[in-house]
Formats: C-alpha cells, sequence, structure tokens
C-alpha cells in the first residue's frame, strides 16, 4: 500500500511538473506573438504612411516615377510578407521573407532621401515635414517593438532548449519549432532611413 502511494505521489508531481513547463511555454509563446504584434501594428502604421507620402513627393517630382515605384513595390512585398505570418504563424521562412521586405522598402525610402535633396521647395513643404517626423516615429517605435519581440523569442527558445524541458517538450508537438527572430541586414541596422528636411 505504502509503494502505492510513494508511486502515485510521484505521478502526481511529475504530472504537475509537466503541467507547469507547458502553462510556462504557452505563457512565453502568448509573450511572442504579442511582441509581434506590436511590430505588426507600427508595420502597418508605416505602410500607410507611405502613400500620403509618395502624394506629396509626386506633386513635386513628377519626373522621379522609378523611385516611387520602387517604393510603392517595397511596400506591398512587405505588407504581403507581414500577412503571411499573420497567416502562418511565426516561422522562419515568412520571417526572412519579411525581413527581406522590410531592407527592401528601407532601401527605397533612402532613395528618396537622395532624390528629395534636389527639392529644396519639397522639403520646406509643411505636409512633408509632418509626415517625416511620423516617418521617423513610427521607425523608432518599429525598432523598440522588434527588439521586444527578439526577447520575448529568446525567452521562449531558451526555455524550451533547456534541460529538462527540452525533452519534455516532445509531448507537446505545438512547441517543438523554435521561433524565429526578425533580423534585418547589418547595413540596414545601422542606418535607418530617415526622411529628412
Amino acid at each position: 500500500m505504502s509503494v502505492l502511494l510513494v508511486i502515485l505521489a510521484i505521478l502526481i508531481l511529475g504530472g504537475i511538473f509537466l503541467i507547469g513547463i507547458y502553462n510556462k511555454l504557452v505563457a512565453l509563446l502568448n509573450e511572442a506573438k504579442n511582441a509581434f504584434a506590436q511590430i505588426d501594428v507600427q508595420l502597418k502604421r508605416r505602410y500607410d504612411l507611405i502613400p500620403n507620402l509618395i502624394e506629396v513627393v509626386k506633386k513635386y517630382m513628377a519626373h522621379e516615377k522609378q523611385t516611387l515605384e520602387n517604393i510603392v513595390n517595397a511596400r506591398n512585398r512587405a505588407t504581403i510578407a507581414l500577412e503571411s505570418i499573420k497567416q502562418n504563424g511565426l516561422n522562419d521562412s515568412d520571417m526572412r521573407n519579411l525581413a527581406s521586405a522590410e531592407n527592401e522598402l528601407k532601401s527605397a525610402l533612402n532613395g528618396l532621401n537622395i532624390q528629395v535633396e534636389a527639392y529644396p521647395e519639397l522639403k520646406a513643404s509643411e505636409n512633408m515635414m509632418q509626415l517625416s517626423e511620423e516617418i521617423t516615429s513610427t521607425e523608432n517605435k518599429i525598432g523598440f517593438a522588434r527588439q521586444s519581440y527578439n526577447d520575448a523569442v529568446t525567452d521562449f527558445n531558451t526555455y524550451k532548449q533547456s534541460f529538462p524541458n527540452n525533452i519534455l517538450v516532445g509531448f507537446f508537438p505545438k512547441f517543438h519549432k523554435d521561433l524565429a527572430l526578425l533580423e534585418f541586414s547589418e547595413e540596414n541596422i545601422q542606418k535607418a532611413p530617415k526622411i529628412e528636411f
């Protein structure tokens, strides 16, 4: 009888331990999803500002059509990549696609900066200055949100990969894959796109 009670106590403690690990994994995964949702909000804000930027710039830079088309195309690819993550979850492939699209968008916006320098009346435009300020603010928020997301992903992956959790994760198929970090190219980390006037 006492052996049976010991075995039962061990099973109960093991079950409680397993439940604790599962609940912690759920909490960390939800934190990572919430952190990505913050990136999503800021990226959408930037994507929504870009058409306004294009409209203001179009009035002054009618012959710089290629620069504007590059920005619109890059924005569209980034929007599609972001929607793919929302549909498929936080996986490596979609994160790489988003990072690539974001790098392309930042390069296109940097190209606009160079073009704008040749148009002093555009630089003095009140609409352009306001858009510039909003985009700069949004870029900063994206940077903070991305850091928060990457921190949450690191916490999740570290907890999942730690012993004995790495063994017990095998019981929970939903947690088999590590979450992907959102990393931008080294060049874009060094200099964020700025729209200065």
